[in-house]
């Protein structure tokens, strides 16, 4: 098997499905492959607590009733663009620095109802 950083959507969706591991792992192999190439500075933000949250959930739903769809515990990162509630949003701009949405754009509602696991949010070119 690849890494667990390196299996497509399909692979790790399959992968999920089959047990052959869990969405936590996933999760972490994701979070710490983006931690190794900070200096490429793909992502704005990291976010380790919100992942391994929406993980555990998705292995719990798995466990329990099965999953919700193919996303269902799948790590995706955001583009900073769209507002994610409790995260920073930027879109790649000082003028929002500061900025913390107490909303979550429907890009992000619908990624958390797929049961997809945001592992951050990506940069940009200003409020490209």
């Amino acid at each position: 098997m690849s890494k667990l950083n390196e299996l497509t959507i399909a692979q790790a969706a399959d992968g999920l499905d089959k047990g052959e591991f869990s969405a936590v792992d996933l999760a972490e192999a994701s979070l710490a492959a983006a931690e190794a190439a900070k200096g490429l500075n793909a992502f704005i933000t990291l976010t380790p607590e919100v992942a391994r949250d929406r993980a555990a959930a998705s292995d719990a739903r798995r466990a329990k009733n099965g999953a919700l769809g193919p996303l269902d515990g799948v790590p995706v990162a955001v583009k900073d663009l769209f507002c994610t509630e409790g995260v920073p949003t930027t879109a790649a701009s000082h003028i929002l620095d500061g900025f913390t949405p107490t909303y979550e754009s429907t890009v992000g509602r619908n990624l958390i109802d797929a049961g997809a696991v945001m592992i951050g949010k990506t940069n940009l070119d200003e409020f490209a």
